[in-house]
């Protein structure tokens, strides 16, 4: 088996076939002669078995994992149950419970034969919104009061072919009118969609045998955990879509999103964060080469997406995006340009900065060490290069400058620090404990490893912070957790991602497995898994954690604790929490971009709730303008705050510039690093005024 470090690549092969068939049969016969060949059947026998031997948890498959599998089947399928009837689905419940039988004895009949009912009901519901089109998007009424449920995961299943034709007659009358709230004229309207139905339908004829066989095994992995992935031969090389983007792409990390394609985590350094034009949660709709045509990916599986993604070193890709900032039913999109480029190890080098601050009447100035990722350059590190870069000797030497500046403290920004070595976030803990254990590593047969830190003596032993977002992963949330349970650094900002379990692959005879097979535990005994890292003191966060996080996913670990290798002296931050705290809150009350923050936060949580929209298209202007309204004047009490010209409209390239985290701009300057540093001098103060008593 080989072990891989940990990571945050959440990419799911799910959705329709890529390639195509040969021969001149009807859709619908290709479909009938998909069968599951003797490969296919052997590698799920092997899968069965790897998972029972091997993952981590080791539950049984059973009736209840039966159900599991039934339901996330059917909801990869049709998440929105706008394809199969009720009908469809009273014939299917009669194998609820037989799924862990069936995987057993490799019958893969039923799970083949729910995909090509599947694939038919697809095919029929494109064909009427062709047919639909057909008919001209000028002449629907936009004048009519009906609405449309949008959110439909648990709706009930509907009853008839003429219940899902008003519902797909809904549907592509709200298409149209999102294209046409967003400023596409009519001709525009008919072509695009008609053009992404049909492409649609031609990418279902080329729908393969080993496409559904992906599909289900597949879904039956991952009712495990959601790390635990089938990968066909064909995607088997592509199974970390973090590192295959990394490499000769954009840097960012991508999942499959009902139709849609949505992006996870931005590579630090990468080519994508270096646009500062697209961020978490956004999603892509269009892919182009160049100058070339945009082409339309909504309902397109993941990796082919990914694949028109890549290309060639210094060649550029386009993407349209509808920004993650948009509120729910807002289609507006932006095309990015991105110059493919991989990922120099020098860009995601540790840097630092110094943060000059005036408090209580007095000046200070704290250190600021920005890490990226846990980077270690292996290659010179094994040919004995007394020079290699790594994420420990670069922060011991940045430590050693700021000394030498006379810094009151140091501030740790980990944001978006995605992990990376986990050998590198066991030595840079060493540099600030005396000695001991740093990170545990629970095994399926309940072995658990000790990684420890053997150098007696800490090399930086002053005042400390640790700065975290949503984004901080894996090796950043044991590192982070290190510092949390020695007492060593207040950890400040939000809770982190949460992916807290190790995977290894295995190659099967026919594609390869990667499954769960060890779990990370902090010095406390909690695990990093499902909770990540929470902080001493929150700030708002930008990123809704319903949508990114460990905590997001369908059958995520639960977190949980084991035995305790470490019980710290008593902790020096807690008698002050309180205090710190309600400093905090002071301040932060009145910091205009904190206020924008929580105000924007609270505004895109009202929307999300809302489950429904209007087809009327004077409804649909009006709450467009009302929510823009709503938008545009949050953005200008931030400015007039700040003493900023108001804006006379939101400009999406002015509110995109808000949500980026990190930036270019003097520490001063970012509001969050900002107020990190004077929650560390505020300690600084509590506890000299403590000692001095």
């Amino acid at each position: 088996m080989k072990h891989l470090l940990p990571s945050t690549a959440l990419a799911l092969m799910i959705g329709f076939g890529s390639l195509s068939l040969s021969g001149n049969a009807s859709a619908a016969n290709k479909w009938d002669s998909l069968q599951p060949d003797r490969d296919e059947i052997v590698a799920s026998l092997n899968v069965v078995e790897l998972l029972k031997r091997h993952h981590y948890s080791k539950p049984p498959l059973d009736d209840a994992r039966s159900v599991i599998i039934y339901d996330s089947y059917l909801k990869l399928l049709d998440p929105s149950r706008s394809y199969f009837t009720a009908s469809d689905i009273a014939e299917f419940d009669k194998w609820k419970t037989q799924f862990d039988d069936f995987l057993k004895s490799g019958n893969l009949d039923p799970g083949f034969t729910i995909y090509k009912r599947y694939l038919n009901r697809v095919k029929s519901r494109l064909d009427f919104a062709l047919a639909e089109l057909g008919k001209g998007v000028d002449k629907i009424d936009f004048t009519v009061n009906e609405t449309l449920l949008v959110d439909r995961e648990e709706a009930p299943w509907l009853k008839s072919e003429a219940e899902l034709d008003d519902l797909w007659r809904k549907r592509v009358k709200d298409e149209v009118l999102r294209q046409k709230i967003a400023g596409k004229d009519p001709k525009q309207i008919q072509e695009t969609l008609t053009k992404r139905y049909k492409n649609q339908l031609a990418r279902l004829d080329q729908t393969r045998a080993e496409d559904i066989f992906q599909a289900y095994i597949n879904t039956f992995a991952q009712s495990y955990d959601p790390h635990t992935n089938y990968l066909s031969p064909d995607n088997a090389e592509n199974f970390d879509i973090n590192m295959s983007l990394s490499l000769e792409g954009i840097g960012a990390v991508l999942q499959s999103d009902n139709d849609q394609v949505k992006i996870v985590r931005l590579v630090p350094a990468g080519p994508a964060a270096k646009t500062k034009q697209v961020a978490p949660a956004d999603k892509i709709i269009g892919v182009a080469q160049g100058n070339k045509e945009m082409v339309d990916v909504v309902g397109w599986r993941l990796d082919e997406v990914v694949k028109l993604i890549r290309g060639p070193k210094g060649s550029v890709v386009r993407l349209e995006v509808i920004p993650a900032s948009n509120a729910p039913n807002d289609q507006t999109s932006k095309i990015v340009s991105i110059t493919r480029e991989a990922v120099k190890l020098e860009e995601q080098a540790a840097k630092k900065s110094v943060l000059k601050l005036k408090q209580d009447g007095r000046d200070y100035k704290l250190g600021i060490i920005e890490i990226p990722a846990f980077y270690l350059d292996f290659k010179a590190y094994r040919a004995g290069d007394p020079e290699y870069k790594s994420t420990t000797r670069d922060v011991k030497k940045l430590l050693t400058e700021l000394q030498k500046e006379k810094v009151d403290g140091v501030v740790i920004d980990l944001r978006n620090n995605g992990g990376g070595s986990l050998q590198e976030a066991t030595e840079l803990t060493s540099l600030f404990i005396d000695k001991g254990p740093t990170v545990l590593v629970r095994n399926s047969d309940g072995r658990v490893d000790v990684l420890e830190d053997e150098n007696k003596g800490a090399f930086y032993k002053g005042p400390l912070a640790l700065l975290v977002n949503r984004l901080s992963a894996s090796a950043s949330e044991i590192f982070a957790g290190a510092m949390q349970d020695y007492h060593r650094a207040l950890i400040i900002g939000g809770q982190t991602f949460g992916k807290g379990t190790v995977q290894t692959i295995q190659p099967l005879n026919h594609g390869e497995l990667k499954l769960t097979l060890a779990k990370f535990y902090r010095v406390s005994g909690q695990s990093t898994q499902h909770q990540g890292v929470l902080p001493d003191i929150a700030y708002p966060s930008i990123i809704d954690t319903k949508e990114i996080g460990e905590s997001a996913l369908p059958e995520a670990m639960p977190w949980d604790t084991i035995r305790p290798v470490v019980r710290p002296a008593a902790d020096p931050f807690k008698p002050f929490l309180t205090q710190l705290k309600s400093h905090h809150e002071a301040r932060s009350d009145k910091d205009p971009e904190f206020a924008y923050i929580r105000d924007r936060l609270a505004l895109t949580q009202k929307l999300m709730n809302e489950k429904t929209v209007t087809l009327n298209e004077q409804e649909r202007r009006a709450r467009h303008d009302e929510i823009e309204g709503k938008q545009l004047a949050l953005e200008n009490v931030r400015r007039k705050a700040k003493g900023e010209e108001p804006l006379k409209e939101l400009k999406k390239e002015d509110e995109d510039a808000l949500l980026t985290e990190q930036d270019d701009t003097k520490p001063e300057d970012d509001a969050y690093l900002s107020e990190t540093g004077r929650i560390l001098l505020d300690y600084l103060s509590l506890n000299s005024s403590v000692a001095k008593q």
